[in-house]
């Protein structure tokens, strides 16, 4: 139970920031040797790896149109890397229930990037740069605070993970109304003369 825990709280946080969570389970478990964090997570090359990629991401997420296009690259990445986490935490487990950390860490992982993206795609919609760096640095403080907690208390961090994807996705859906709503009401405007 404690897997399928960490495993949610990583997969949300892994479509939010795959690179950042691969750091701070790497980190935690060459610091901590923490049993629940597979070994892998923790070689050098693959800190390092995460450390240049999250150095990457952290410039272009911060940039207009280019946090967009980045994200769009992110879709496939951010769910596989999700899915990966997932099976990784399942270590020696029956092949069913590889499968099933693999799910929820991938299909978490999804939901929450939809979120991202979609909420981006929002915020682009706003002349000023600020609001993107805001919402960039409130994502990674997000995901470092998830996944450390979840590497103590996967439980409770699951249950945050799930409250901020479902308010995210909430939140996406009424966004999704209200620009369909002003779509609608300006294909009715009529042309000026």
């Amino acid at each position: 139970m404690e897997s399928l825990a960490l495993a949610f709280s990583s997969g949300w946080a892994s479509g939010v920031n795959a690179y950042l969570v691969v750091l701070v389970l790497g980190i935690a478990d060459r610091v901590g040797d923490l049993s629940q964090v597979p070994d892998a997570l923790g070689r050098w090359d693959v800190l390092a790896v995460a450390g240049f990629l999250y150095a990457m991401e952290f410039v272009a997420d911060k940039i207009p149109y280019i946090d967009s296009t980045w994200h769009a690259i992110s879709t496939a990445i951010r769910p596989t890397a999700g899915a990966v986490i997932g099976v990784l935490l399942a270590g020696d487990a029956s092949s069913l229930e590889q499968a099933v950390l693999g799910v929820v860490g991938g299909g978490t992982a999804l939901l929450s990037h939809t979120v991202k993206a979609g909420s981006r795609l929002a915020i682009n919609s706003s002349p000023e740069p600020v609001s993107n760096v805001l919402a960039s640095l409130t994502e990674d403080v997000a995901v470092l605070a998830v996944v450390w907690f979840a590497i103590e208390h996967p439980r409770a961090a699951a249950g945050i993970a799930g409250v901020l994807l479902a308010g995210g996705l909430v939140v996406l859906y009424l966004v999704a109304r209200l620009i369909r709503r002003g779509w609608r009401r300006w294909r009715r405007t009529p042309a000026p003369a």
